[in-house]
């Protein structure tokens, strides 16, 4: 617990790029591109899956298309404001905008888990129980899976943003990241954090361990089945239809699972902002590129569409 002056703190020092200001003027214009490439690979996907009657009706490209929306949201919640911090010397946030920003992050950020392993679920139908896929995937079962994602993350952030709304603050409130995020916003904190720590060590770890436990069950299916197929073309078009999904799944769960469960996981250093950067922005600028560039009937649909709107 810090010891410093309790006072009503009205808005938060962001500090998370601020140890190393020779590097913040090649930070923007490398930020901003990213935002751009994020924001023109993600808006990207959804237009292509609305726009094509064949990938909409597929669930995994329904699921890809709300994990493009998650991706989108989830950056935009953070991003800009580091943009604008990186133009100006007080790198502030305001506490009610302090508390917004954790909100969508958490709840956006937590949908992301669950979309993936909606997608992994998927995958383990599709390969392991291909008789029994349409009847199992469903639109009304993916319509469920995708409202599950977004309610149950929406009810876990808002136990957190009550939870940090109690909190009383010292003075300075300077958070050693570049964003809201639960243990940096703790670290400022003068009160009693016993609750939302137990809380964060149960159900929080349940949140994002339970996904992701989930992805690895899918996949141990997936993979025993995969190796009894007897032909080798066979076994790797199967492996190739999970390859993107996989890479996506590493990228992002190693970024979370770096900055929440590494021991002290409560005391943010300069590597807990750069694993911080990997999920919050490089994660959600290269997934789309990802999925379209090692996925063959994304190419054929992006054809299609130009075909029709261009020609």
């Amino acid at each position: 617990m810090n010891h410093k002056n309790t006072t009503l703190v009205s808005e938060f020092f962001l500090r998370g790029f601020s140890s190393q200001p020779e590097v913040e003027t090649l930070l923007f214009p490398l930020f901003l591109l990213m935002y751009l490439l994020t924001i023109l690979g993600n808006v990207t996907i959804i237009l292509l899956i609305r726009c094509d009657g064949q990938l909409l009706q597929t669930p995994m490209y329904f699921f890809l298309s709300h994990l493009a929306v998650a991706d989108l949201g989830f950056a935009s919640s953070i991003v800009p404001k580091v943009l604008q911090n990186l133009l100006s010397q007080r790198k502030t946030i305001s506490y009610h905008g302090c508390l917004a920003q954790m909100f969508v992050a958490i709840f956006i950020g937590n949908a992301d888990s669950y979309i993936l392993a909606s997608m992994a679920y998927d995958r383990y139908v599709a390969i392991c129980r291909p008789l029994y896929y349409s009847s199992i995937m469903s639109h009304k079962r993916c319509l469920q899976m995708v409202t599950v994602s977004w309610t149950i993350t929406m009810f876990h952030s808002s136990i957190y943003t009550f939870l940090m709304s109690r909190v009383e603050f010292c003075d300075p409130g300077e958070i050693p990241q570049f964003f809201c995020d639960l243990y940096p916003v703790l670290d400022v904190s003068c009160s009693d954090s016993y609750i939302i720590d137990v809380v964060l060590m149960t159900e929080g770890v349940v949140e994002i361990l339970g996904p992701f436990a989930l992805i690895i069950i899918s996949y141990a299916f997936i993979f025993f089945t995969i190796i009894k197929i007897p032909s080798a073309g066979a076994k790797l078009k199967a492996f190739s239809t999970c390859g993107s999904h996989i890479c996506v799944v590493v990228m992002y769960f190693g970024g979370i699972s770096f900055v929440y469960f590494k021991p002290n996981a409560n005391v943010v250093g300069h590597q807990d902002t750069w694993a911080a950067m990997m999920y919050t922005m490089v994660n959600p600028m290269v997934n789309p590129f990802i999925y379209t560039l090692r996925n063959n009937e994304m190419k054929a649909a992006l054809k299609r569409v130009i075909r029709k709107h261009f020609h």
